[in-house]
């Protein structure tokens, strides 16, 4: 895989470089009569700046391009990267242009008009079908025409590298093609944790589905030391030790994959830890008013029929950090409860910080971590890292070909 250093010796200047982010943020509208559309997390804006910066500085006309959000294919405003170009602008401290559409007349005449060392955002890549489509040719036809809008190609969206989509597969192959400074980053962390990986290894699983974790679950009950888990995804754990869980979240289909998994680990010799005991409250919490909710703490094997668990006790939060206190290597992907809640936020705050206290090579695994992360006040750089693709280092850890990173590699 070509870096971007090897790119920059061979000069870049003059050239129009695509840059393939992921500017994928959370956007919120302010409570001001006119709407304001606000970026709540920059996370992914901070990230692909060293890339940016590094281009322009050495004379390249760069393209950001990205995806936000889930557009089915056609232009809509709640999906515009507009907000996005802004934040870039202030971050860059030098003027950003922005292209209204991907491929277009604005797309064309906007590179067209870069000089050397300026930088420009087109829209969001998913106002275009082609970007998303499953067939070669719609993707490819999709790709040769942003190839036109460019000589170089940098991926440095990690966080869309698991996806076969027209700018993170189809356009390297049509250009020069090198990897970013994230990209690079992400993939040595991640080689870290796979490949002479420091023990005792110790990971931390949360969030809402545990359809979402169990290939990666799979995986490392033959690599994992010692795995704890919290979220939502507890629940059909839980259940599957016979345990009511009332109204929490539970998915029935999965208990017995579960069970298998539970039996795997006491064979395996890996450490498989859950809650002790759990927040409980009749109904789900409303976040954006963040009214007191007053939860109720009980056992793990107590919920009551009516109550919903959206967060680990207490006596669980100390559990989990004297689990974490000896790791020489930790992998953390998702809340441990409602996080966005302060009634709920305690859990994974303590997971948290269990990290920031630990001697251990810590990877925050990105997507509602790396936000909770952020959201909890923590000093990003306490950690060794915070991933920028959630998806895509659960999918890294499962083993799987990253689209994204196969199409960067010579």
């Amino acid at each position: 895989m070509k870096t971007i250093d090897e790119l920059l010796a061979e000069g870049v200047a003059g050239k129009r470089v695509f840059v393939r982010a992921d500017l994928n943020v959370p956007l919120e509208t302010g409570g001001d009569p006119a709407g304001t559309v606000a970026i709540a997390d920059d996370g992914r804006i901070r990230a692909v700046l060293p890339t940016v910066k590094a281009l322009a500085d050495a004379g390249a006309k760069v393209v950001v391009a990205s995806h936000l959000g889930r557009p089915k294919g056609a232009p809509d405003p709640a999906f515009s990267l507009a907000p996005a170009a802004a934040r870039l602008a202030e971050l860059l401290g030098s003027a950003v242009a922005f292209a209204t559409d991907t491929v277009g007349e604005s797309a064309r005449s906007t590179v067209a008009a870069l000089a050397d060392g300026q930088v420009a955002v087109i829209e969001n890549l998913r106002f275009n079908p082609g970007e998303t489509a499953k067939y070669d040719t719609e993707r490819g036809e999709f790709a040769d025409r942003l190839a036109a809008l460019a000589d170089v190609y940098v991926g440095d969206g990690f966080g869309a590298v698991h996806r076969k989509h027209a700018s993170v597969y189809d356009l390297p192959a049509r250009l020069p093609h090198a990897a970013g400074f994230l990209i690079a980053t992400e993939v040595g962390v991640l080689k870290k944790l796979t490949e002479d990986v420091k023990r005792p290894y110790v990971v931390a699983l949360g969030g809402a589905k545990v359809s979402d974790k169990l290939a990666v679950i799979d995986q490392l009950l033959g690599k994992a030391d010692r795995i704890l888990i919290g979220g939502g995804m507890a629940y059909t754990f839980l259940k599957a030790k016979g345990h009511e869980v009332g109204i929490s979240l539970l998915q029935e289909d999965q208990v017995p994959v579960v069970k298998e998994y539970m039996d795997r680990a006491e064979k395996t010799g890996v450490e498989l830890v859950l809650p002790v005991d759990v927040l409980v409250s009749p109904s789900f919490p409303d976040l954006k008013a963040k009214a007191p909710t007053n939860p109720t703490t009980v056992a793990a094997d107590a919920i009551p029929a009516d109550q919903e668990g959206l967060d680990i006790g207490p006596a669980t939060r100390k559990l989990y950090a004297s689990k974490l206190a000896d790791a020489a290597t930790v992998f953390w992907n998702g809340p441990m409860g409602v996080f966005e809640h302060p009634d709920y936020a305690e859990g994974t705050k303590e997971v948290a910080q269990a990290l920031v206290d630990s001697p251990a090579f810590t990877v925050v695994g990105g997507g509602d971590s790396a936000a909770a992360v952020r959201l909890l006040g923590f000093d990003e750089n306490a950690f060794g890292h915070i991933s920028t693709g959630g998806g895509a280092s659960l999918e890294y850890l499962e083993g799987k070909t990253l689209p994204g990173l196969a199409a960067l590699e010579d």
